[in-house]
């Protein structure tokens, strides 16, 4: 998975991630919604939320691998959200707060469920940047998002996780953002990265999508807008 990341982002080949929240998501609706991810040009589909029952993500990229050969990535927000039915796995390390159960915590009780999987473990550093509004993942971390206009220290953030040997840096404004994350912010730390950039929340057309991949992301995220208005996808037809 990674490998492929890195091969398409030498191409300068964009990458859309389509989230699917578990916990907001109907199973009733997986056949017609993942027919309309395979004919958009998403390139994965991303599983996960901040709050989902046991169980429940297991159950769901099982009936979405039917559907679908598109590569499935767990965004997890807990342990219980781990299964061996998906692809690989973003290991999430929360550099925006200081929570530790969210920068290692969290993470050391999964190496032992991971242990018995084949899921490709990605290292992402992961930075919550406001939008607006309080999102799930500030109520659940128990942190807050940095500053938007706080620019060099989510910069030297972004660096920070890549020194520390993060495979991926993420830049998230949240599910549900007023706004997405800035062209500025994305720029900036597009300029001091070597490694894939990840940017999601709060965009919510065609034209966001494109400032986005012009300002420097090198995969973006999009749960909020599908979930909201499935003709969206309309728009993203390959």
């Amino acid at each position: 998975m990674y490998q492929s990341i890195l091969k398409s982002v030498s191409a300068k080949e964009k990458l859309l991630a389509v989230l699917i929240d578990p916990d907001k998501f109907s199973f009733e609706n997986t056949s017609s919604f993942i027919k309309k991810v395979n004919k958009s040009i998403a390139t994965h589909i991303f599983v996960g939320g901040s709050i989902v029952d046991e169980n429940t993500t297991d159950s769901l990229v099982s009936e979405i691998k039917k559907q679908t050969n598109l590569p499935i990535v767990l965004f997890p927000g807990d342990v219980t959200q781990i299964t061996d039915k998906a692809n690989a796995l973003l290991f999430l390390s929360l550099l925006s707060g200081r929570n530790s159960d969210y920068l290692i915590g969290k993470h050391v009780e999964a190496v032992y469920k991971l242990s018995k999987t084949q899921l490709e473990v990605l290292s992402t550093g992961y930075i919550l940047i406001e939008s607006g509004k309080e999102t799930a993942v500030e109520k659940v971390t128990d942190t807050k998002p940095m500053p938007r206009e706080h620019i060099q220290n989510i910069i030297d953030t972004a660096k920070a996780g890549q020194l520390l040997g993060m495979k991926l840096i993420y830049l998230e404004a949240g599910s549900g953002a007023k706004e997405p994350i800035s062209n500025n912010i994305i720029e900036g730390v597009k300029q001091e990265l070597d490694t894939p950039l990840i940017v999601g929340g709060g965009i919510r057309s065609k034209i966001q999508l494109e400032n986005a991949y012009n300002a420097g992301a090198d995969l973006v995220v999009i749960g909020t807008a599908f979930e909201e208005d499935e003709l969206f996808f309309d728009d993203l037809r390959k």
